[in-house]
């Protein structure tokens, strides 16, 4: 591009219906591979109001192959509690187990390493614009709805409920750099508030300063860029009383994109959230991140893609692609060379190197699965291994 430019990214907070599906599924992946970490899952979740919309309807669905013991009920309404719903709810099941075609093909033995669980291609990025080296637009935004959770359970604004969404914009300059924060948008799920207020006009006057006091300024803020609070939209249609699950109906992977980096990269379509680290919709493309990560990290590229593949049953990856967008020190196929000598992408080395196995992914479930500290995918232990590769 030769001139400014505007870009936009969304968030959805964990009481929104499709995040709470993510979260039920990642909160039983979880507690079966606290008890067998080498279980086989792929939970689904539906949640949706019941017919009389007071009580919620949750269907739990997939194939999952594990010796682990698990009260499914028990975890929906803990992990509906944690949210902040009511746990009167009515839970399904209809659970089978893993396809033994399937098992086959991903099980090792001693005259067959573990294949991929499916057929795929997942993508990585990383970026310099911020300390996170993830696109600005995706980071502020998975911090605006992250807070908005936080000063609704710590009581600083208690009449908010669950439910709700961000969106910001920013603006780049000709060199694809963030200059400024053009617009946020925030529509935030709140209690009925027309008996203090009167008219809608007055309770969303005072919804639009309190949020935009206690929730949009401090994180623009902690990012330095400049902003314009006459930017600011605040429950556009003016209420966001009714919301949640008892609004709306709510299914596991549904967020790809609030998931990954907004839409400032590719996405290979496979959701994460309920599948445990054999399938490579999701070990693959925390890898991928993995790789993106280091490769800006050690300087070689400002901005950089990558991409996997695989084939089911198969153990190589059947592609490995990187693109530094005209950014990289040294040429894409220079960089692909060196992911392929650096980094073991068989998916049961990537299961080990990563740590996969633990009961880590429940908090992943809301405000993204990059960017955020403390996971592995996100350590940059390689990059002296990288940057002594290339003198």
């Amino acid at each position: 591009m030769n001139k400014d430019y505007l870009f936009t990214s969304e968030s959805v907070t964990e009481g929104h219906p499709d995040k709470v599906a993510d979260c039920i599924s990642d909160a039983i992946l979880d507690q079966i591979l606290s008890q067998d970490s080498n279980s086989r899952v792929a939970c689904e979740t539906m949640i949706t109001g019941s017919k009389t919309g007071h009580d919620l309807k949750v269907f739990i669905s997939g194939e999952i192959t594990s010796n682990a013991n698990i009260d499914y009920e028990l975890i929906v309404k803990k992990t509906l509690i944690d949210i902040g719903y009511d746990e009167n709810c009515d839970v399904e099941t209809l659970i089978k187990p893993q396809s033994k075609h399937i098992a086959q093909g991903v099980d090792s033995s001693l005259d067959h390493e573990q294949g991929a669980g499916d057929q795929g291609l997942m993508f990585g990025y990383a970026c310099s614009e911020t300390e996170e080296l993830m696109p600005l637009p995706i980071t502020i935004s998975q911090r605006l709805t992250e807070r908005l959770t936080f000063v609704r359970k710590n009581g600083t604004l208690p009449w908010l409920k669950p439910d709700g969404k961000s969106q910001v914009t920013v603006k780049y300059n000709s060199l694809n750099q963030p200059i400024s924060i053009d617009k946020v948008v925030i529509a935030t799920q709140h209690d009925d508030l027309l008996n203090e207020f009167e008219t809608e006009q007055k309770e969303n006057f005072f919804i639009k300063n309190e949020v935009a006091k206690n929730v949009i300024v401090p994180i623009l803020t902690d990012y330095g860029f400049s902003f314009d609070e006459s930017n600011f939209i605040v429950n556009g249609t003016g209420r966001f009383v009714e919301g949640g699950p008892a609004a709306d109906v709510g299914l596991t992977g549904r967020k790809i994109i609030v998931d990954t980096y907004g839409g400032f990269a590719r996405h290979g379509g496979g959701a994460f959230s309920g599948k445990d680290p054999s399938k490579v919709d999701r070990s693959a493309a925390y890898m991928a991140r993995y790789i993106a990560k280091n490769i800006v990290g050690a300087e070689l590229a400002t901005r950089c893609e990558i991409q996997l593949s695989y084939c089911i049953g198969v153990a190589e990856p059947t592609s490995v692609y990187a693109d530094t967008f005209g950014t990289g020190k040294i040429t894409d196929d220079e960089i692909v060379d060196l992911i392929r000598n650096v980094f073991d992408l068989k998916p049961q080395d990537i299961i080990n190197n990563l740590n996969l196995k633990k009961p880590i992914y429940r908090k992943l479930a809301a405000y993204g699965h990059f960017g955020r500290k403390d996971y592995t995918w996100e350590n940059l232990d390689k990059v002296d291994i990288l940057k002594d590769r290339i003198q």
